[in-house]
């Protein structure tokens, strides 16, 4: 059996944790608040650990799944990088059960206008898409494992940031200018994860 520990416990962090306690996967769950502010309730199989993030959370983590608002560079990933644990992301944790075709779209401005668009494109002509990702509910939480669907995707560079073997079948890179100056070194870092999107095409 994986050992997962989900950092961070915003939409997606929860919705991870959820996902594999549901699967019978031991999971934790850390954040450095001690009270988060979790958007909706915790599988009581999901380990917590709330207020502090020290080096004991990683004992026998065989998976790192962070969430996007927590930057990679935090010691606790830094650390976890440092013994070959694994860090992905959740949209990365998604795609791994993901049966079906990707559309994915990210942009510094317009991505959510556009993927709205392509799901109701989608659905006039007869579809039945899945639209998730930084728009309503996170990839995670809106799988459908029963048969392959459509999905449209919103993905941040948060979110990119932590893709491995996540393939989209159509991306689209609507624009890219300056943004999380406070998250990135410099723009050329933040285009870098934005260029993420064609991984592995």
């Amino acid at each position: 059996m994986s050992k997962y520990l989900v950092v961070g416990a915003g939409k997606s962090g929860v919705a991870s944790a959820n996902f594999l306690a549901g699967r019978g996967e031991e999971v934790s769950l850390t954040d450095s608040n001690p009270h988060p502010d979790v958007p909706y309730p915790i599988d009581e199989r999901v380990r917590r650990f709330f207020g502090y993030q020290d080096e004991s959370a990683l004992n026998g983590a065989t998976t790192i799944v962070v969430s996007p608002g927590v930057p990679l560079t935090i010691p606790l990933l830094q650390r976890a990088a440092a013994l070959t644990i694994p860090v992905i992301g959740e949209i990365e944790l998604a795609y791994r059960f993901l049966k079906g075709t990707v559309v994915a779209v990210t942009g510094s401005n317009g991505k959510s206008t556009t993927t709205t668009l392509i799901g109701e494109i989608l659905k006039v002509a007869g579809w039945q898409p899945i639209v998730a990702g930084n728009i309503g509910q996170p990839l995670i939480a809106s799988l459908d494992l029963d048969k392959p669907r459509t999905y449209v995707l919103e993905l941040s560079s948060f979110q990119l940031e932590s893709v491995e073997t996540f393939h989209a079948n159509v991306a689209l890179l609507l624009n890219v200018t300056p943004d999380h100056m406070d998250r990135y070194p410099n723009f050329d870092a933040y285009a870098a994860a934005k260029y993420r999107i064609f991984r592995n095409q």
